[in-house]
């Protein structure tokens, strides 16, 4: 059965590392190129207003996703880690209780943005009729997290058990529900972000109906539940978890700052900054699903012992980062007009979109970094060191710089202040994940402590 295998204690780790991460950064990318199309389609409606409550929006559904992201971190640092033992027993037991423990923090995270929803649109710095477009898309979106966190974490679960392929249709099948509905919704019936909310949850839907019958089929399926087994099973799941919660939320806090700073200079600086956040997940997909990519490589081999090739898959982890960074930013850069003229961008909305395809692209290497970086320290027990780096590179690293910046330049000195922060934390990032390699943690079984992992010698691969 493939929940049996260890398929990364073997072979070459590059191309281990380059299938897992092209092949998830298609799920990905497809779920982030139909939310593209969110943009677009609403930017055809010519209202500012309604693409920038869209704006805000994602500034918000950034901060529940990456908690579902967080959470699904520490499920696959313990699977992977059970499957590079060989314990087939053991992994299933940490699916089923990481499954339910996730969908049971997850909805009360949920509910708990629900409710201040209001407060958290006016700290953005929404106002009048886009603060009331905003609460709308949101509060309908929201009902639906619960959704999206059972898929991230059962995908995640998947490419602990080198299910790559499978993984990926899982976000394949709810960007084609998505793509089906968002022109019916958005467009045709004239619903504007009503539509684009309920398109939303029904992909959702279809990502975890999609996402639990792979696990169920492919990886041996689910234990039985008991309060017991969840009691076991809730303290090393926090232990991965909450740091990499943490560190998740690191990223949507800093974005909502850079939101409320660009807020400041209109609508339109907030539709340029929109518009560029909407590409930077397609642009970069495979970037961000380095860290998905690489944790289940580590974990196995953590497993088995082989450190040897824990420290090789860092390094190729940095080299293929660096490359697809080069690709991507020459591919921005030639399209840059297009792209802007895909949305009517024009003035002050061009100047952003122009500036993102530009310098702050190449910037992005430093981000890639970060995302290696956090896989390895989060998937050999030092996930605390994942959460100093990303809150430092979100405030330290992006408040000063913007503010100063913005004086000369304005909102595009934001974002370029943003984009230097990563600079100082992307190197920091490596240097604690090289730290980490030299001191690693292990989850121990229940009823031990964590140890030491004893090192093979072996090749690199």
């Amino acid at each position: 059965m493939a929940g049996e295998q260890a398929k990364f204690v073997e072979g070459n780790l590059f191309r281990h590392l380059s299938v897992m991460a092209l092949s998830s950064s298609v799920g990905l990318i497809a779920v982030f190129i139909v939310d593209l199309i969110n943009m677009v389609y609403i930017s055809w409606l010519q209202d500012h207003v309604l693409t920038a409550a869209l704006g805000y929006a994602g500034a918000v559904l950034f901060f529940t996703t990456s908690f579902g992201i967080g959470i699904s971190i520490g499920v696959s640092a313990l699977v992977s880690q059970a499957v590079g033992q060989r314990d087939p027993k053991l992994a299933r037991e940490r699916v089923t209780e990481g499954l339910v423990l996730s969908l049971v923090l997850g909805s009360l995270f949920s509910a708990l943005v629900f409710v201040l929803l209001p407060q958290i649109v006016d700290l953005l710095g929404a106002k009048g009729r886009t603060a009331e477009e905003t609460l709308g898309f949101l509060r309908l979106y929201t009902a639906s997290q619960p959704l999206l966190i059972a898929a991230i974490v059962c995908a995640a679960v998947l490419r602990s058990h080198g299910e790559a392929r499978r993984a990926m249709m899982v976000t394949v099948w709810g960007a084609v529900v998505l793509a089906a509905l968002d022109p019916v919704l958005i467009l045709w019936a004239d619903w504007g972000l009503t539509g684009a909310a309920v398109a939303g949850a029904g992909s959702r839907a279809a990502m975890a109906i999609m996402a639990l019958w792979a696990v169920r089929r492919r990886i041996g399926g689910f234990s039985q539940v008991t309060g017991e087994g969840l009691r076991l099973g809730l303290a090393p799941l926090l232990a991965i978890a909450f740091p990499a919660i943490l560190t998740q939320l690191a990223t949507p806090v800093g974005q909502a700052l850079v939101t409320r700073m660009v807020a400041g200079y209109g609508e339109a600086a907030v539709t340029g900054m929109a518009i560029a956040g909407r590409l930077t997940p397609v642009a970069f997909g495979v970037v961000f699903a380095m860290t998905g990519a690489i944790g289940p490589i580590i974990g196995q081999n953590l497993g088995a012992g082989r450190m040897d090739r824990v420290r090789r898959v860092f390094i190729d982890g940095l080299i293929f980062t660096g490359l697809v960074i080069l690709v991507v930013s020459a591919l921005l850069f030639l399209l840059r007009a297009p792209i802007a003229d895909l949305f009517h961008a024009e003035g002050h909305v061009r100047d952003l979109v122009y500036l993102f395809c530009g310098p702050l692209a190449l910037l992005w290497f430093f981000n890639g970094i970060i995302f290696v970086g956090n896989a390895v320290c989060n998937n050999l027990g030092r996930p605390f060191w994942s959460t100093i780096v990303n809150w430092g590179r979100h405030t330290v690293g992006t408040i000063p710089l913007a503010l100063w910046l913005s004086g000369t330049w304005g909102a595009a000195g934001v974002l370029v202040g943003q984009a230097l922060g990563g600079v100082v934390f992307g190197l920091a990032a490596a240097w604690f994940a090289l730290l980490a390699i030299r001191s690693p943690v292990i989850a121990a079984p229940r009823g031990h402590k964590p140890e030491q992992p004893p090192v093979e010698a072996g090749a690199e691969g």
